[in-house]
């Protein structure tokens, strides 16, 4: 069975930083271009950032560019999100997705794009 697991999460003080990883099993990453979204009480869904299958490419919204890096390790079939400088805006729950992507370059925070979602992990940032 094909799954994505999110971990890492939890509760931090506004300016502490947390690392999220995501964790797939039942198949290879390596064809797979991933990406982060969150979603915040009474808020749309929102794209955080992705990167592609090989990790020579990422994008990050414009909320937390600076702040957050998105990383990868293909012989751990791992994807990291590690998040700096947090603020309470960022209180989210932050989901891993991931689709095939044929192209080494392909980056996307659609979340029509994505076939294969974690469950999601809670972030809170409260003083």
């Amino acid at each position: 069975q094909l799954q994505l697991v999110e971990s890492g999460g939890g509760l931090v003080q506004p300016g502490g930083s947390l690392r999220l990883s995501c964790a797939a099993s039942g198949f290879t990453l390596n064809y797979y271009a991933t990406a982060w979204f969150r979603q915040a009480p009474g808020k749309e869904r929102e794209g955080v950032s992705c990167i592609s299958r090989s990790g020579g490419s990422t994008n990050y919204a414009d909320s937390v560019k600076g702040r957050f890096t998105v990383s990868r390790d293909n012989t751990k079939n791992t994807v990291y999100l590690q998040m700096n400088s947090l603020k309470p805006e960022d209180t989210a729950i932050y989901y891993c997705a991931a689709t095939v992507a044929l192209g080494s370059t392909w980056c996307s925070m659609d979340a029509q794009a994505f076939d294969l979602w974690g469950q999601g992990i809670q972030v809170t940032v409260s003083a």
